[in-house]
C-alpha cells in the first residue's frame, strides 16, 4: 500500500497541546476536533489541509500528555501519515490505535520540505520525494501493525478478528 500527499512541515517537540489545544478536550467528535487541529501553531492548517496530506516534523513529535485526541484530530483532519526522526512513545501507540501510520526517518525529516509531494510505501518504508527526486528509508511498519492501520484502528481490528472467529 502506498500513501501519497503534499507535505506540511513542523519543528521538533510538537506536543499534544499544539496538535489539539486542551480547551477542546471536552469534544469527542473527531470531525469537530479536526477543525481545531494545529490551530495554535498554524491557524490555517485545518482549513487548508487536503485529504492525504502528510506531516513531516522534527524529533519527539507528540510529546506531552497521553491524550488520544491528538492523533484522532490529525487523522480526521485528513493527515494520511506523519514522518519524524522520533515520536513520543505514547503518541506512537495512540497513532496506531486510531489507524494513523507514522514513520521514523531522520534523513527524510531533515530533507523533505513543505509543499513537496511524497509517496510512502507502507510495506517497505521507502519514502520517495517526487518533488526533489530523492528516496529515504523509514523503519517499516511491522505486519501486525499494518493490519491495525488497514482496519482503521485497533478497535476496528479487534472487531474484524472477532467476526472472523480469530
Amino acid at each position: 500500500m502506498e500513501l501519497r500527499g503534499r507535505v506540511w512541515r513542523f519543528g521538533a517537540n510538537i506536543d499534544t497541546d499544539l496538535i489539539i489545544p486542551a480547551r477542546y478536550l471536552n469534544v469527542f467528535d473527531p470531525l469537530e476536533l479536526a477543525k481545531h487541529c494545529m490551530e495554535d501553531i498554524n491557524p490555517a492548517f485545518a482549513q487548508e489541509i487536503q485529504p492525504g496530506d502528510i506531516i513531516v516534523a522534527g524529533k519527539n513529535f507528540g510529546c506531552g500528555s497521553s491524550r488520544e485526541h491528538a492523533p484522532m484530530a490529525l487523522k480526521a483532519a485528513g493527515v494520511s501519515a506523519i514522518i519524524a526522526p522520533s515520536f513520543a512513545r505514547i503518541f506512537y501507540r495512540n497513532a496506531f490505535n486510531v489507524g494513523l501510520p507514522i514513520f521514523e526517518s531522520s534523513p527524510a525529516a531533515e530533507n523533505i520540505r513543505a509543499g513537496d509531494e511524497i509517496v510512502i510505501n507502507m510495506i517497505t518504508g521507502v519514502i520517495t520525494n517526487l518533488t526533489q527526486n530523492e528516496q529515504y528509508q523509514a523503519t517499516p511498519i511491522p505486519p501486525f501493525m499494518q493490519e491495525i492501520i488497514s482496519a482503521g484502528g485497533l478497535i476496528s481490528h479487534i472487531q474484524r478478528k472477532k467476526r472472523e472467529g480469530k
